[in-house]
């Protein structure tokens, strides 16, 4: 489910042909919005990740929680012979079963469950938000590419500072 935050935040929209989203729509019996609108949902729960992220207030929890209310209830909808807890009905709309399991979901991290650890990208210019899946909970970068393009950067800056003094010696 926070991977489902993120993705929201991170883009404005889900992914509906990704494994992610279609796999729990269809599981679920939801229907995405027309055209992949999720109004100031994406907003919301963007300022929400930050707020749980830097440990502030989490005032844009509260308001996920008042707009898109939990309906917390049991289900075995798989037949597994298993319950679950599940924060919105099948068949609820779109929209309002993303802000709820959204809502529930970051109450629960905001509460303080030690099986998700949230990030920002450290990548100069990204910002985007992570689930820190690493085994010590370090991770710094939304991806590869972010780590990546931030290692050669700083390799670069230091060659730039080795190679700088012996040009100045040369110029005479």
């Amino acid at each position: 489910m926070t991977r489902l935050a993120v993705e929201l935040a991170n883009t404005g929209t889900l992914d509906q042909d990704g494994e992610l989203v279609s796999g729990f729509f269809r599981e679920h019996e939801v229907t995405a919005p027309p055209g992949g609108d999720y109004g100031d949902l994406p907003d919301l729960v963007r300022t929400a990740l930050a707020q749980c992220v830097d440990g502030s207030a989490p005032d844009a929890v509260h308001r996920l929680l008042r707009d898109y209310p939990p309906d917390m209830h049991l289900s075995d909808h798989d037949n597994s012979g298993g319950w679950h807890v599940h924060f919105s009905r099948n068949g609820t709309p779109g929209k309002r079963w993303v802000g709820q399991l959204i809502a529930a979901e970051l109450a629960l991290i905001v509460a303080g469950d030690p099986a998700v650890t949230l990030g920002r990208c450290a990548a100069v210019g990204c910002g985007n938000y992570f689930v820190d899946q690493s085994r010590n909970r370090t991770r710094r970068f939304c991806s590869n590419a972010c780590a990546s393009r931030t290692t050669v950067a700083a390799h670069r800056a230091r060659a730039a500072k080795s190679a700088a003094p012996l040009r100045r010696g040369t110029e005479k």
